[in-house]
């Protein structure tokens, strides 16, 4: 009965995931998934599965095709008016919750948008030693005492000295008897990741762009923290002026002010070179903006992304949010410059809406840096 339940639960999950799988997209240009992350699960709703079954209509009436019938007559009780009527008794068809894995779906969001494994720099091909309990010693404290092993030893011992009696089946351990967990050194690779993310928080980037902001950033975390071992987030808000924030104040703030790119680039360039050193990190740059930038910033801002980031960057991802009040010059000014060293890490998207949020996460992650 249990493998039973076993293997229908692993058909159930094998059909979610079909499902999951179908509507990936759908998923992904929405936000409804944030709100149901947890630390290690997401809850994702799921069309209600139902079971085939036979429906039966009222005996005595005629079915369809059969006898006479007018233009605009109704073939079923309620066909006519499906918006009317009075308040039902039956049940609705409702939306299944299923919770899945933050690795489960990565794995999902890699086979629907043919996402490259991402092959580490900085200290990804070093190892880290680690402990691990791995072996058996027959000495060490009473805390790391393998109870188990103990056992086998002393019914061992009492076997081979005939003293063990399976009608009285009583095992006293002796003191050679006990058996101590042990540990060893175990090299593990160690491969670390800073995603940096940095947003124009002035006055024409409104709600709704944000919120396709935070639609993105969910999906990149997700692919990137099943990539790394490792994970570390940094946000930048801007506008004439930039600093580094935490995760509500990055998606909750609003300013009314001008538009200096450069400014955050510089932040940024300081926080590389106070807490994430290169030789040790993959980072990766996130950058979401309506295009607008005061007068001649766009070239000091250029500037900086040639000399001061791109270089440690394994990866600088711009993507331009459609604003009824920006003016997307930005964008230009990277597509004309972009050459050499600054087109091979550079990869921008324009998110002119929700349904562009697919193409523009197959754009950041497809190069497989």
């Amino acid at each position: 009965m249990v493998d039973r339940i076993d293997c229908d639960q692993g058909r159930f999950r094998q059909i979610v995931r079909g499902r999951i799988r179908q509507n990936l997209r759908e998923y992904i240009s929405h936000s409804e998934l944030i709100g149901r992350k947890g630390k290690d699960l997401v809850s994702i709703p799921v069309p209600y599965l139902d079971i085939p079954h036979f429906r039966y209509g009222k005996n005595g009436r005629a079915g369809v095709g059969q006898g006479d019938g007018q233009i605009g007559q109704p073939i079923a009780p309620g066909s006519s008016d499906p918006g009317g009527g009075e308040a039902g008794s039956d049940p609705a068809e409702h939306i299944l919750e299923v919770d899945i894995s933050i690795d489960e779906l990565a794995a999902l969001l890699g086979e629907a948008l043919a996402l490259p494994r991402i092959e580490p720099k900085g200290q990804a091909h070093l190892h880290q030693e680690k402990l691990r309990y791995s072996s058996i010693r027959r000495v060490g404290p009473e805390s790391l005492r393998h109870f188990k092993r103990t056992y086998i030893t002393a019914l061992r011992r009492q076997l081979a000295e005939g003293t063990y009696d399976p009608r009285r089946p009583r095992v006293v351990p002796l003191r050679e008897d006990r058996r101590y967990r042990a540990w060893r050194p175990v090299d593990e690779p160690q491969a670390n990741a800073v995603i940096i993310y940095i947003m124009d928080v002035s006055g024409s980037m409104g709600d709704d762009q944000k919120q396709i902001v935070r639609t993105c950033a969910f999906w990149i975390d997700t692919w990137l923290k099943s990539q790394y071992r490792g994970l570390e987030r940094r946000y930048i808000i801007h506008d004439a002026a930039a600093k580094v924030v935490d995760e509500e104040t990055f998606y909750h703030t609003r300013e009314s002010g001008g538009t200096r790119i450069s400014s955050a680039y510089r932040v940024a360039h300081e926080l590389l070179q106070q807490r994430f050193p290169v030789e040790d990190w993959n980072i990766y740059f996130f950058q979401f903006s309506d295009g607008d930038n005061w007068g001649d910033d766009s070239r000091h801002a250029v500037q900086l992304l040639k000399e001061s980031l791109l270089p440690k960057a394994n990866l600088f991802c711009y993507g331009q949010v459609h604003s009824p009040y920006g003016s997307g010059e930005f964008l230009r000014v990277l597509r004309s410059v972009a050459t050499g060293e600054l087109r091979e890490k550079l990869v921008w998207a324009e998110i002119d809406d929700r349904d562009a949020i697919c193409d523009a996460i197959r754009l950041f992650l497809g190069t497989g840096r």
